[in-house]
């Protein structure tokens, strides 16, 4: 098969659309046909060499797919040759075919293109298991989602407002302002001219905010524990904005706050299961329905990978970037 390997760690010359040894699969595991994978700022950390895969997973980049079952291994008995699928992945996603854990398939949302169902699973799952399951955000309670523009944001703002919660307010330029509004954001706050934490305690008649997404991690730290509600919940799951900063212990005792901290991609196989069960259960609805819907950016052929990773580091874009074979 073909798939997109690393000559080196560096730029996105290293990135080779070239022959690979086609995956097997083991007890446990399907063999998936992709038909779409997506590009996440993961994968671009990968590739500059700062993100290494987990113990035993595929070194080829790609946290998710979408397509076709076309092998399945032994002890699978849930899933059928041919079923259509989108996938959670360790690694393997930018090539013709990826062997996955049976527990890490979801079914095609309805409603949704097979080629798009490529761009939900690693936002789905990291919105789901951070926003719904870690911070335990329930209808009428206020969210601030940082990055409303990224992939996880436009996922972020679509599930909040289809919970209840209220305000949903996001950080994003002025330029995504409108697209993040017809998202679910009640407000947008532009991040390179207005103060966060000044304006959502004004939208929130001075409370504060129940439930922060934080992509930022140690550049946001500090405002977003001011920013929180009394018995608030910071969820940090990135580190766009540095690993290292001091944290105020004394108030987060005196707002009786909650800070979790969590990526996807190293957990065990168990949580990974259940969270994509989670979500095929709770989240999936919502798609069919039409409240949640992937929002695709770009699409790009996996042999033009690195114009692909050329936009998504570049941030102009809203939304997934979905690769597809070739």
């Amino acid at each position: 098969m073909h798939a997109v390997t690393l000559t080196g760690f560096g730029d996105v010359d290293v990135l080779r659309w070239t022959d690979v040894a086609d995956p097997v699969a083991g007890a446990g595991e399907v063999v998936v046909e992709v038909v779409a994978s997506a590009v996440n700022r993961a994968d671009l950390l990968q590739r500059q060499g700062f993100y290494p895969p987990p113990p035993g997973a595929s070194d080829i980049l790609g946290l998710e797919c979408s397509g076709r079952i076309a092998e399945i291994g032994a002890g699978v008995e849930s899933w059928s040759v041919g079923d259509e699928v989108c996938a959670l992945l360790a690694g393997g996603g930018y090539a013709e075919r990826v062997a996955v854990p049976a527990g890490q398939l979801m079914p095609i949302p309805g409603g949704v293109d097979l080629a798009d169902a490529g761009g939900l699973p690693e936002v789905a799952c990291t919105v789901w298991s951070n926003l719904v399951q870690a911070a335990r955000l329930t209808a009428g309670e206020s969210v601030l989602v940082h990055g409303g523009a990224s992939g996880i944001g436009t996922m972020a703002l679509q599930v909040a407002k289809a919970l209840g919660a209220a305000p949903v307010l996001c950080t994003a330029s002025a330029a995504k302002a409108d697209r993040c509004r017809e998202l679910g954001a009640d407000a947008v706050i532009d991040y390179r001219s207005d103060d966060f934490v000044a304006v959502a305690r004004e939208l929130t008649g001075g409370r504060g905010i129940d439930v922060v997404l934080d992509i930022l991690g140690a550049a946001y730290l500090a405002r977003n524990v001011e920013v929180l509600a009394a018995d608030g919940r910071l969820v940090v799951i990135g580190l766009q904005g540095g690993a290292t900063a001091e944290l105020d212990l004394n108030a987060m005792l005196r707002k009786r706050a909650t800070l979790s901290a969590a990526g996807l991609r190293a957990r065990p196989l168990e949580q990974k299961a259940r969270i994509c069960h989670a979500v095929a259960a709770e989240l999936w609805p919502l798609v069919a329905d039409g409240r949640v819907r992937p929002v695709i950016a770009a699409r790009f052929p996996m042999s033009r990978a690195a114009e692909a990773h050329t936009l998504v580091a570049d941030s102009g874009h809203i939304g997934k970037v979905l690769l597809t074979p070739g």
